[in-house]
């Protein structure tokens, strides 16, 4: 054993516990483990815990960043320790493609494939080919053994499937990172698909979410970057997003609430939820029998009018867009089925998208400033629903608007992705050093995924044109939403209190009028410092004065000879002339003085 390796294991000693720990988790000899656990006790502590179930995860996402670009962030957070001689023989990749990060986050889990999901919300982060990308991520997992499944439904209603329901097909229909669908049948003889939730799962989250917690925080530690982009709170999102989706009882109110939105088109279908058989691990819902957008071919696109549904499909998420304020988030081909009598279903609303009342009619006028290619509305509008920060570069942003949309002034409308531009200006705002609101990138994340279902329906189909087309009515619906009942009698109400408080401060008013101690008191400037500032002219006005008073009266007396002289001239003039002498160099020094104090 060398010396080096002596001294290393000695300063170790103490760590003895720590470095077994870590030598047990396998990928980590022990003389690494030995350095490891040194630095927990030694004047150079990691920037990162040493939890020893979390140091595969350390390294799977130091992997990641290596080969994506960001070699310097792993060297400056204390990544590279972990990684060790490994670290060579990661490369970044010449020129990465979206289609690979997107197969990394697959290949890491569910948590990674969601952390996907809530960064392709994020167009000011990415470009919007990885936005597009991300768009598309899938959970591609084996399915749970039936055994599993079965125990998480006797966990939750007490019975066997086989009692809850009259059959229930042990093998999925689907089966995705966070659960899997069975098709089963209830006892009045209704099809239901079954959603149950995998075992294990909820800790399984809970333990990655705590690793990118650590990992976000050394990122803004040690990047400007990470921090201006707040890539912390990127995690807390993915936390609040996974919480929601976990809670099944969540989704069926979605469900609910979706189906009631969309009554007005027939041609769109919401599964609704079963609540008797319905809890937070498992959902029943009516049963979708029918192909994904994606599987549709020449022959059965023949059979329908896809013109007509891809046009029904963008008037419905426009509605729950503008009206509703409540939209599917996640409307990607795999979500959207085309069923046996020729409607469309929606699927999976485990992420959807709320948007403010005020947010809706910005969000309206922006797609169409965009759409018409009006710049200077587009980018008005932008910065109004934005979080300008401390260094944003207002000019900077509008030109690069400017830029996006005149890069389409050349395309037919018919050629104009939409969804592509707001991402890109979503982008342009982050660049600029503003925050766009999520709310814009989920828009234009919806919009894309919907030019790809109406090209998919129907290949000479124009999104914009059915925009355009429906806006009118949008805002038509708008105004009588302001002009609802509810409105209006929150407005009558207002009315009634301002005509109940009108007396008694009318009242008010005229007996401060009739004792004179009416006031009106405006702060439109410091009142403090104008004084001051009229004090200090009239200071050097009244010293000047006295110095011109001193010079007259010692001009006056030079010619009145007397006994006391200086230097041959009359004393007393010579010394008021000296008196003026030195207030005038006083004064002109004090003004030197303080105004070169007024500049700095």
């Amino acid at each position: 054993m060398s010396a080096a390796r002596m001294g290393l294991v000695g300063k170790a000693k103490t760590a003895v516990p720590i470095a077994r720990r870590l030598a047990g988790c396998g990928r980590f000899n022990v003389w690494r483990c030995a350095r490891l656990a040194e630095a927990v006790y030694t004047a150079q502590p990691m920037k990162i815990s040493l939890k020893p179930q979390h140091l595969n995860r350390y390294r799977q996402i130091a992997s990641l960043l290596l080969r994506f670009g960001f070699s310097e962030l792993v060297r400056s957070s204390g990544l590279e320790e972990l990684l060790g001689a490994d670290l060579g023989k990661l490369t970044q990749r010449a020129h990465p493609k979206p289609e690979e990060f997107v197969a990394e986050l697959e290949a890491l889990g569910p948590t990674f494939v969601k952390l996907g999901q809530v960064l392709s919300t994020r167009g000011d982060l990415l470009a919007p080919e990885y936005v597009a990308a991300l768009s598309t991520l899938q959970d591609r997992v084996g399915p749970v053994p039936y055994a599993e499944i079965e125990q998480v439904v006797l966990e939750e209603f007490g019975i066997s499937p086989s009692r809850v329901f009259l059959t229930f097909e042990p093998t999925p229909l689907a089966s995705a990172s966070l659960g899997q669908v069975h098709k089963a049948t209830l006892q009045s003889g209704a099809v239901v698909a079954v959603k149950v939730q995998r075992p294990g799962i909820r800790a399984k989250l809970a333990d990655d979410l705590d690793v990118l917690d650590e990992v976000a925080g050394v990122m803004e530690g040690v990047s400007e970057h990470a921090r201006r982009f707040r890539v912390k709170a990127i995690v807390e999102d993915l936390r609040r997003t996974l919480m929601r989706e976990l809670d099944y009882g969540t989704e069926a109110n979605n469900l609910s609430t979706l189906a009631k939105n969309l009554e007005e088109f027939p041609d769109i279908m919401v599964p609704l939820p079963v609540p008797e058989f319905t809890t937070a691990r498992v959902l029943t819902m009516e049963f979708v029998d029918g192909i994904k957008i994606t599987d549709i071919d020449d022959v059965r696109r023949g059979q329908i009018d896809g013109m007509h549904l891809a046009g029904t499909l963008q008037k419905a998420y426009m509605k729950q867009i503008c009206i509703d304020g409540f939209f599917h988030a996640d409307p990607h081909p795999g979500n959207v089925f085309l069923t046996p009598g020729n409607r469309l279903a929606l699927i999976d609303l485990g992420m959807v998208g709320r948007i403010s009342a005020q947010m809706r009619e910005h969000l309206l006028r922006l797609m169409i400033a965009l759409g018409e290619g009006r710049a200077d509305a587009a980018a008005d509008l932008a910065v109004k629903i934005g979080q300008p920060g401390s260094e944003f570069d207002e000019p900077a942003f509008r030109s690069a608007i400017k830029s996006l949309v005149n890069a389409y002034q050349g395309q037919s409308v018919g050629d104009i992705q939409l969804g592509r531009v707001v991402i890109e200006l979503a982008r342009s705002a982050g660049n600029a050093g503003m925050r766009p609101p999520s709310e814009l990138t989920m828009l234009g994340k919806a919009l894309m995924s919907l030019d790809e279902l109406g090209r998919k329906l129907a290949p000479g189909f124009d999104p914009y044109r059915a925009i355009r087309e429906q806006s009118i009515p949008l805002v038509f619906k708008m105004m009588r939403q302001k002009v609802s009942p509810a409105a209006a009698l929150a407005r009558l109400l207002e009315v009634g209190e301002f005509a109940n408080e009108l007396p008694a401060r009318v009242n008010k008013i005229m007996d401060r009028l009739a004792d004179n101690r009416l006031e009106f008191k405006v702060h439109s400037f410091n009142e403090a410092e104008m004084v001051q500032g009229f004090q200090k002219v009239a200071n050097r006005i009244a010293q000047g004065l006295v110095v011109g008073a001193l010079i007259m009266g010692a001009a006056m007396l030079m010619s009145i000879k007397t006994e006391f002289t200086i230097f041959g001239y009359p004393g007393v003039a010579i010394l008021l002339f000296t008196l003026a002498v030195g207030g005038g160099t006083a004064l002109v020094w004090d003004i030197w003085r303080r105004d070169r104090r007024t500049r700095k």
